[in-house]
């Protein structure tokens, strides 16, 4: 065995290594899973007019359908992460991939109205899923340029809502929402296949005592990438001095841990509790309040886009998306809309690593504010579309930013549940902005929206200038404990 004085962290080691082939395999399944999620919910814009149509459903029937997957998606993303931070990653993620595909290719056959529901719901279950592929990959990549790495994977959600308009556009009109359906689920079935293979998070295993475990892994990544691991023994986390909880030094870990030991979660109630711990009360008030403004803010942007980019002069409650579903250029609209997050993207992936995760949050809260300000007053259809283009795309590259920011905050032993819940209070969001929006742009009250979305903007920048933490190049952690513990620490050579 080496020389235990010569010690080094799971970052120590990922950083030593690079970014190599294994980070990138890792991308493209953990990305898969995003993109499909994204195919899966950006369905709703057009099969829920085509069951309507076919079956003779009234509105508020159609809107169910969409409901269902949001609500399943918010069970879903508590559920899993449960199951990943007790059980591990790899299990939470064969089992979320397994319900979207099984789910999502019954849902193609449903006989009636009733069983559809039933399946479009637990499909939205395994769509929650999606977090804890975020929070897996996060756990594979340096911390040096792991803000555009993490951008460079949100990408994949883009790309699958833009490949989900283009679906919808070649097989409607051909075929029916069944087909649709059916074909949507290709990625979770191919991302089925993949998972099998790839392996469990080190940095799980290092909270579960199991280094050993978590070494062996990082040793044929090591040898995928043809690399070589820093020399010494891996131990579970550095210690940290309590009174280090918010330095700013880019050199402490976020939160205090042990080294000594790891948190042992004896229930799921457990872990969702620790999210609301002295330590981290606040910010996972604040994380909530967040993570429902960006999603609020980016369907009312939505929104809005179908809209206020309408060519017609009055304002008429036929120019919203879901009444305009069988009209061919709703397809190239979304393409095209969808397409429109590419720079914001871009633009998060060039500064988040740059500035920080705080101060890049506040950036495209602020470009998101200017381009919706000029729309206080009546504009061209082209200049509507401009500004509606923009705002989409700074809405898009900063709640990018804040799916990389919450998991990074969180440690190890509760990631997956507690970036899980923050995500399900977006959804949360996304149900009830269409029921205010809705009613305002039907009413004629476009510029209330336009203040609407305002408002929510300015609660969000408040919320990140109040949350303590700034994890820009900083170590994950592993474990939270209110006290210093003993500096003696478990390693393996």
């Amino acid at each position: 065995m080496d020389d235990q004085s010569q010690v080094y962290t799971l970052d120590d080691a990922l950083t030593f290594m690079g970014f190599g082939k294994f980070q990138g395999l890792a991308l493209v399944c953990s990305g898969l899973a995003w993109f499909g999620d994204s195919m899966e919910i950006m369905i709703l814009s057009f099969v829920g007019t085509a069951v309507g149509s076919q079956w003779r459903l009234s509105s508020s029937e159609e809107s169910i359908i969409t409901t269902v997957v949001f609500a399943g998606m918010l069970v879903g993303a508590y559920s899993w992460g449960l199951i990943s931070d007790n059980y591990g990653r790899r299990k939470s993620m064969l089992g979320g991939a397994m319900v979207i595909s099984v789910t999502g290719l019954l849902s193609a056959l449903s006989p009636n109205y009733t069983s559809l529901v039933i399946l479009r719901g637990v499909t939205g279950t395994g769509l929650g899923c999606g977090q804890v592929f975020f929070s897996w990959f996060l756990e594979f990549v340096p911390p040096s340029n792991r803000g555009m790495w993490m951008t460079i994977f949100a990408t994949f959600g883009t790309l699958g809502s833009v490949s989900e308009a283009a679906l919808a556009w070649i097989v409607m009109p051909r075929l029916n929402w069944r087909w649709l359906l059916a074909l949507s689920t290709v990625p979770s079935c191919i991302l089925l296949i993949l998972t099998s293979f790839m392996p469990e998070s080190p940095r799980y295993l290092l909270t579960k005592g199991r280094i050993t475990d978590a070494h062996n892994i990082l040793e044929n990544i090591a040898l995928f990438n043809r690399a070589s691991l820093p020399s010494g023994s891996l131990i579970s986390d550095r210690t940290t001095k309590l009174g280090e909880e918010f330095a700013t030094s880019e050199e402490t870990p976020l939160l205090t841990s042990t080294t000594n030991k790891t948190t042992e979660l004896k229930s799921g109630c457990s872990s969702f509790l620790m999210l609301f711990s002295p330590r981290l009360f606040r910010t996972t008030i604040l994380l909530w309040i967040l993570y429902f403004g960006n999603a609020f803010i980016y369907y009312g942007i939505v929104l809005l886009t179908s809209s206020l980019s309408s060519t017609q002069s009055k304002c008429n409650s036929s120019t919203l998306l879901s009444e305009n579903v069988r009209d061919a250029n709703l397809y190239l609209d979304l393409f095209i809309t969808g397409l429109a997050e590419l720079p914001g993207l871009l633009l998060a992936a060039i500064i988040v690593d740059r500035v920080g995760r705080k101060p890049s949050m506040i950036i495209m809260n602020a470009l998101l504010c200017i381009f919706l300000l000029p729309l206080f007053t009546h504009q061209s259809n082209i200049l509507t579309t401009a500004l509606l283009a923009g705002a989409r795309m700074c809405c898009t590259g900063n709640y990018t930013i804040t799916n990389i920011f919450s998991p990074e905050i969180y440690p190890t032993s509760m990631r997956s549940t507690g970036a899980g819940i923050t995500y399900g209070m977006g959804r949360i969001g996304a149900m009830i902005c269409p029921l205010v929006a809705v009613g305002l742009v039907t009413s004629c009250h476009k510029t209330a929206a336009i203040i609407l979305l305002e408002a929510v903007i300015f609660v969000s920048v408040v919320s990140i200038l109040l949350i303590p933490f700034e994890t820009k190049g900083k170590e994950l952690t592993d474990t939270i404990d209110g006290v210093s513990t003993s500096k003696q620490v478990s390693v393996v050579g």
